[in-house]
């Protein structure tokens, strides 16, 4: 758990901890359902909080629904349910948690702990992200629940957070484009292939699959016997990153075709050129 969220879990725990009491008469042990013994909310959240600090995420879980349950229009239950999604969120009960911190934001979308609500929901997908050779669309959700965090709360620290979180969460992507493009290749489908190659680099810009993604349009256009289209990619290629391995591999692959690629990065003249080359190939 990165330490922006455990400040925020804390700092929301914090405001509402009175006295500890560890005797509620509602039960210890965890249960289907909690007895129904009335007791003053402040009370049962204690309790929650006191089974959290312990690591005891689904007791605490209970106690926090026993605040809602008894006391739905207070104060205690709105911090009791996102609490509730945070611990869901501890006992790795991922789906859970969205719908529990997603109702959240549907009662209370003014609360000054919305925020943390969105943010929650965004780490709950990230703590998902497989391997690239397995379904992405955990990846797809953490991707959109991120930007959703810094589109609606750009200048707070969990903005801050999801943007770097972001950065990998779209490296899985485009790496899952490029797992499917190479197996193209091998299947001799080129075309298929460059239009996965292609989404990596318009998509994906800025991670780091995007040098291999254009040194494998140069191999799918050498294999379609389209050597312009290839001499055209591997210059860009060079032109952005010279002193890449993948640029090597393209200038030797085409070098067999007689093909310079240094001399060809040489040539234009006019300012904007490759910029331009780019916008057009992908």
């Amino acid at each position: 758990m990165t330490s922006i969220f455990a400040r925020s879990a804390l700092a929301l725990s914090a405001i509402f901890i009175l006295t500890a009491c560890s005797t509620l008469g509602i039960g210890g042990d965890r249960k289907e359902k909690l007895a129904y013994i009335e007791r003053p909310a402040e009370l049962i959240y204690n309790g929650a909080i006191e089974r959290l600090e312990k690591g005891r995420w689904d007791e605490a879980k209970l106690f926090f629904e026993e605040v809602e349950r008894q006391h739905p229009f207070s104060e205690w239950a709105r911090r009791a349910l996102l609490m509730s999604a945070y611990a869901s969120y501890r006992s790795a009960d991922y789906e859970e948690s969205v719908v529990t911190a997603q109702r959240y934001i549907g009662l209370h979308p003014g609360s000054e702990s919305t925020p943390y609500a969105y943010y929650l929901i965004a780490i709950n997908y990230y703590d998902q992200i497989y391997d690239v050779g397995r379904d992405q669309q955990t990846t797809v959700n953490a991707e959109s629940s991120l930007q959703q965090v810094i589109r609606r709360y750009p200048e707070s620290d969990y903005a801050r957070d999801s943007r770097l979180k972001l950065e990998l969460t779209e490296d899985h992507l485009a790496g899952k484009e490029m797992s499917i493009g190479r197996f193209y290749l091998k299947q001799n489908q080129p075309l298929a292939a460059i239009i996965r190659f292609k989404n990596v680099v318009r998509e994906y810009d800025t991670t780091s699959q995007v040098e291999e993604a254009m040194h494998r349009m140069v191999e799918a256009y050498v294999t379609l016997g389209v050597i312009g289209e290839a001499k055209k990619v591997g210059s860009v290629l060079g032109y952005n990153y010279p002193a890449s391995a993948w640029y090597k591999n393209s200038y030797d692959l085409l070098a067999e075709y007689g093909v310079n690629l240094d001399d060809e990065i040489a040539k234009p003249g006019k300012r904007g050129y490759f910029e331009r080359l780019k916008e057009r190939l992908f």
